[in-house]
Order: C-alpha cells, then structure tokens, then sequence
C-alpha cells in the first residue's frame, strides 16, 4: 500500500478558485489536484536536475568542440535537412 504524507501550504483566494474550478470540473478533490501537480513539478524539476548534471558531467569527461566546430556542424545539419527536404519534394 502507498504511504501518503500530509503537506500544508497558503495559496490565495483566486489560485483557490481555480483549483475549486477544476476540481469540479475534472470530478476529483482539491488534495488530488495539489498531489498531481506537486507530482509533477518534481518529476520535471528532477528531470531537468540530471539533464544539467550529465551535462556537467560531460563536460569534465568529455573532450570538448570549439564555436567554429559546433558552427560548422550545425552547418553541415542545415545542408543536411535541405538535401533531404529537396529529395523529398522531387
């Protein structure tokens, strides 16, 4: 069985509205709405976190590109998409 935890927190009047909105909107409580969306700001804000740190990590690691390296690149991508593009629309 999942163990829940109680959580209390402010909000003003209008937030409180909408919440009341949805909630009869959608059918559920307000504790569901508040619970989902607290859900899913950490799940975002976690997936943000180990996107920046594997992007740290990578940058002690890895070798690095310089701008004219990573310019020339994204050039050679454009090139790329519009050849595709181009073969695409013959």
């Amino acid at each position: 069985m999942t163990r829940h935890s109680v959580i209390s927190t402010r909000i003003d009047a209008d937030t409180m509205a909408l919440m009341d909105n949805l909630a009869t909107a959608q059918g559920r409580s307000r504790a569901w709405l508040v619970a989902q969306a607290v859900r899913e700001y950490a799940e975002r804000e976690a997936e943000m976190l180990a996107f920046i740190e594997e992007g740290e990590r990578s940058a002690r690691e890895e070798p690095l590109i310089s701008a004219e390296e990573m310019q020339e690149w994204i050039a050679a991508k454009r090139r790329e998409i519009r050849a595709k593009r181009n073969k695409d629309a013959a």
